[in-house]
């Protein structure tokens, strides 16, 4: 007798927090509302895609921000975008509280330094279960009580590294880039609505 296995091999997401801000066009067409049409054409390969009916199409959604295992963004998001609810939902963020956000990164970049220290580089867990941080030479914030102050860090399952260091302002740098890129265009009536959702 003769047994054939197969084996399926799955490619499987590396765990960690992963983070996303989007940005929605409310494009609806009305009637009744002749000063406000927006034209949408849905192409495949250069022809038009039919199958879908574009006269239906209610809002368009942009990716605009993508962070990993910026714990201190997502706490920040949890803490003043989802009522404290951290269960992987979609929030709707108000356009002021990127600005406040884009503020408090500006302020963290302006007044912490980095200088050469110990930066943490994963952990094992020793015989009482207890973690232990592993440490490489790196840079890490001279006044760190500064940044904890505005925008602590948070630990979570596969959340990363919980250090001031330079990973923690290159997450800051990140989110500046992200928020002034859309924080500079003027929307006029049109503003679009943001929304954030993590998963891990």
């Amino acid at each position: 007798m003769f047994y054939l296995y197969i084996i399926i091999i799955k490619k499987l997401k590396v765990m960690g927090l992963d983070m996303y801000l989007y940005k929605k066009h409310y494009v609806k067409n009305w009637d009744h509302n002749t000063d406000r049409k927006f034209e949408i054409v849905v192409k495949l390969n250069g022809e038009n895609h039919t199958a879908i009916d574009t006269s239906k199409i209610t809002y368009i959604q942009e990716d605009v921000g993508y962070w990993r295992k910026a714990n201190q963004i997502h706490d920040w998001f949890v803490k003043n975008c989802q009522n404290g609810e951290d269960n992987c939902q979609e929030s709707y963020v108000d356009q002021s509280k990127l600005e406040e956000l884009l503020q408090i990164c500006k302020d963290i970049k302006a007044n912490c330094k980095l200088v050469e220290g110990k930066v943490a580089n994963g952990y094992t867990f020793d015989e009482n279960g207890e973690k232990k941080y592993d440490y490489i030479d790196g840079l890490v914030m001279e006044n760190e009580e500064y940044a904890a102050d505005l925008l602590p860090t948070a630990e979570g399952f596969f959340f990363g590294s919980t250090g001031y260091d330079q990973y923690y302002l290159q997450d800051i740098d990140n989110t500046i880039e992200i928020l002034e890129k859309e924080l500079s265009t003027d929307w006029g009536i049109h503003t679009p609505e943001y929304y954030y959702r993590a998963s891990w």
